[in-house]
Formats: C-alpha cells, sequence, structure tokens
C-alpha cells in the first residue's frame, strides 16, 4: 500500500513539471532563395590578331549589336586600333546584349560602350575616358660607375625606368652627350612626377627639376612655364634656356665616336689619306636618328658613298647631314619641316662602309666644320624676360626646397683621374 501511494506522488510530481515546461520553439527549415545571375562579366586580353569585330563575335554576340557596337566606337576611336596584349572588360545580358564594353587604350585612356536603354539594346554610346590616377612627386639620386657606366643603367639602379632617363637626357641633351662625356663619378639628381592606377605604375609626369654633374661642372634645370605663353620650358639657375640651337648629338644612347673630324684620315676602306668631314658614331642598325636643329629637309635620298642620306638646312647658314642610314623616318622627304629632336632616319650601313654607322656631319657658310666643337662654342640659351625673373626665382626655391626634403645630405663627390682639369667645385650639395 505504501509503496503505491509513493508511485502516485511521483507520478503526480512528474505530470506537474512537464505542465510547466516552456514548449520547444519549432524550427521550420526552409531551402536557400536561389536568385538568377542577370549579366556575365568577362575580363580579359586581346588576342593577336582581333578586330573589334571578332573579338565580340568570339563571345556569340549577336551580328546587329556587333554592328552597332563598332559604329558607336568609330565616334570616338578608330576600332583598327586595337591592340593584342591589352586588357578589355565585357558585360553581357544573359540573353546575349551588350550592356558594357572597356577596353585599355594606353596607359592613359580607355574606351567604353555602354547601353541605357535596355528597352533598344542596340542603341549604344561611346566614349574615352582618362584613368583616374594618383599624381606623386618623387626625388631619386644616381651615379656613374663602373658597373653603371650610362645613364640608362645609372638609372635602372635607382629603380626606375628608361623612359625617364631618355626625358632627361632630352632636358640636358643642347649640353651634355650622354654617350661620350659622361665617365665614372659623374652624378645626378631628379625631382620629378610619377604617376599610379590602383595602386600600380602607370607612367611619368614632367620632370620639374634636375642637376648633372659631370666632369665636376654642375648642369642644373629647373621647369619653368611663362605665363604669357602657357608653354613650358627647362632653365638653368640664372633663368637661361637650356635648349640649344644645335643638340650635342644626333644620337640618344649606346653610340661612342669611332672617328673624328679631320683634314687628313686613311680611309678604312679605300686605304687612303683623304679629309674626314664629320663624326663617325657606331651604333647598332635601326637605332633613331633625329634632327640636331629644326629646319627644313634638303635632300633625303641616295648619296653614293654615303648611303642614304638626309641632309636639312638650319638659321644661320647651317646644315647638317646624317649618311649611311638604313631608313628614313616617316615624311622625311625634300621641303618637310622637321623639329629638333624629332626622328628623320635610323643607323644603317648603306653605302661604302665597313659596318652600321652614322657619319654625321655640319657645315657652316658653305664650309665643313667639327660637329664637336662647333657645339662647344654655343652661347647659353634665351634667357626668361626681366619681368618674369623673381616668378622663376620662387619656383626655383620651391623645388631646391622638395629635392632638399625627399633627398636630404649631400652626394658623395668621389672622382676618378681624369686626363682633363676639373671645372666647378664638386663639394657642392644637391641644388646649391
Amino acid at each position: 500500500m505504501l509503496r503505491q501511494a509513493s508511485l502516485a506522488v511521483a507520478s503526480a510530481l512528474l505530470v506537474t513539471a512537464c505542465a510547466h515546461e516552456a514548449p520547444r520553439p519549432v524550427i521550420e527549415r526552409r531551402t536557400d532563395v536561389v536568385l538568377p545571375v542577370e549579366t556575365q562579366i568577362i575580363e580579359a586580353i586581346v588576342p593577336r590578331r582581333a578586330t573589334l569585330e571578332t573579338l565580340l563575335a568570339e563571345h556569340e554576340m549577336p551580328d546587329r549589336l556587333i554592328h552597332a557596337a563598332i559604329e558607336s566606337a568609330r565616334a570616338v576611336f578608330n576600332p583598327r586600333q586595337l591592340r593584342a596584349e591589352r586588357p578589355y572588360r565585357l558585360v553581357l545580358s544573359m540573353d546575349g546584349f551588350l550592356r558594357e564594353f572597356e577596353y585599355q587604350i594606353d596607359a592613359d585612356r580607355f574606351l567604353r560602350i555602354v547601353s541605357r536603354d535596355r528597352s533598344a539594346p542596340e542603341k549604344l554610346e561611346a566614349e574615352v575616358l582618362a584613368y583616374d590616377k594618383d599624381l606623386e612627386v618623387v626625388a631619386i639620386r644616381g651615379r656613374i660607375d663602373a658597373d653603371h657606366p650610362s645613364l640608362i643603367a645609372a638609372m635602372d639602379e635607382t629603380g626606375e625606368r628608361v623612359q625617364l632617363a631618355i626625358s632627361l637626357a632630352e632636358i640636358f641633351g643642347g649640353s651634355i652627350d650622354f654617350e661620350n662625356d659622361l665617365q665614372p663619378g659623374d652624378a645626378f639628381e631628379v625631382l620629378f612626377e610619377s604617376t599610379k592606377y590602383q595602386g600600380e605604375f602607370a607612367g611619368y609626369g614632367a620632370i620639374l627639376g634636375a642637376q648633372i654633374i659631370n666632369d665636376g661642372k654642375q648642369h642644373q634645370a629647373y621647369r619653368w612655364t611663362n605665363p604669357a605663353t602657357q608653354k613650358a620650358g627647362y632653365y638653368d639657375e640664372q633663368g637661361r634656356s637650356l635648349k640649344r640651337f644645335v643638340l650635342a648629338s644626333p644620337l640618344r644612347f649606346t653610340p661612342r665616336v669611332t672617328s673624328g673630324f679631320s683634314r687628313r684620315r686613311l680611309h678604312p676602306v679605300h686605304r687612303t689619306v683623304r679629309p674626314h668631314l664629320g663624326v663617325d658614331y657606331a651604333a647598332a642598325t635601326g637605332t633613331p636618328v633625329v634632327a640636331v636643329a629644326s629646319g627644313v629637309v634638303v635632300s633625303a635620298g641616295w648619296a653614293g658613298g654615303g648611303g642614304r642620306q638626309v641632309r636639312i638646312r638650319h638659321a644661320g647658314s647651317l646644315e647638317s647631314y646624317y649618311l649611311h642610314l638604313s631608313a628614313f623616318g616617316k615624311g622625311i622627304q625634300a621641303g618637310a619641316h622637321v623639329d629638333q629632336g624629332q626622328l628623320i632616319g635610323r643607323v644603317g650601313s648603306t653605302g661604302t662602309a665597313t659596318g652600321p654607322h652614322l657619319d654625321y656631319r655640319l657645315r657652316k657658310h658653305g664650309i665643313f666644320v667639327d660637329p664637336r666643337r662647333e657645339h662647344a662654342r654655343q652661347p647659353p640659351g634665351e634667357p626668361i624676360p626681366a619681368g618674369y625673373l623673381p616668378d622663376f626665382a620662387t619656383a626655383r626655391t620651391q623645388m631646391q626646397e622638395q629635392l632638399a626634403a625627399k633627398l636630404p645630405g649631400r652626394p658623395r663627390q668621389e672622382r676618378q683621374p681624369s686626363q682633363h682639369p676639373r671645372r666647378g667645385n664638386p663639394s657642392r650639395g644637391p641644388f646649391s
């Protein structure tokens, strides 16, 4: 009887506990909702020998849309200029209609074709846009030594690219022959603009200021824009233009002088003593040759032993000759106007020549003169007008301060023995 009573009490307690227990939540399981993808995005590289038509056709776009895309592009871009290895981005709807197409034209611009009206897919708009880039002012310092004997090699050692070396050579091209004047111990400093796109290097802007110490002599350059003409140029510390009437050399890089100007030289082919009325530069076939000064082409053709030759008439009764060329520059023919530094031909070995080289000559008042000696006699360039000198001085000081802040300290001026007397004061600091 006692046992039955105990069981009854236990049962009653269990029922009471269950009655007070909170109800368990009901978990409703549902499957994920999958939305259909409305567009397809393709990012790729333009293949070789592709045209805009074949590129779009490869992605199975309807012919009428391909035609519409090409016609819209023609308004702002020549489709024939589509280049291989350039990136492009294509956005297509699932039914094959074009939503957006982007193609990188160069480091600065891209082509965009877009559909803004879904009810009229063949109505496309095209525009050429500039990349949104970050601009930074950078300063570097480099040296010429046994391991880096050229400006290009020394520039590469700083981590910068050949384009910057070419720009620097163009600025000082009226004062320094970069292939024959540089020597171990020379140094340079450059303040310049560098651009980045999405964190990657995108190109160089302007060189703002630079200094080259060559054979102990300082050559300085400051970029200044004339407020009246809005034209920018490079000037020395006294405000004199660095642009000389005649460049130091018609070849920017890689040549060396193999034969100088002489009234009596043993000809390497004919083995007779005769005048050599120019300077021979050894360089690889195809090396660009530029006009040393602005002028008008007198002739561009075959010149017997001189092979393919360009002859240019300049102001001041001066003429320049470029012999043994392998090819002429585009548009170089009699009567054509050329600018200083413009490509007029390429090094070759046409005519009577033992190998590829450039025979460069100058004739003044009808008489051939030594090009290198004539260049050394050039006066400084035109100065900044006196009224603008205070503005130039302010800009020059700002560039000096920027360079000093970005390149603290003084460059070492270790020198190698030279056969020539030293000029200037090699212990001076940057832009001092």
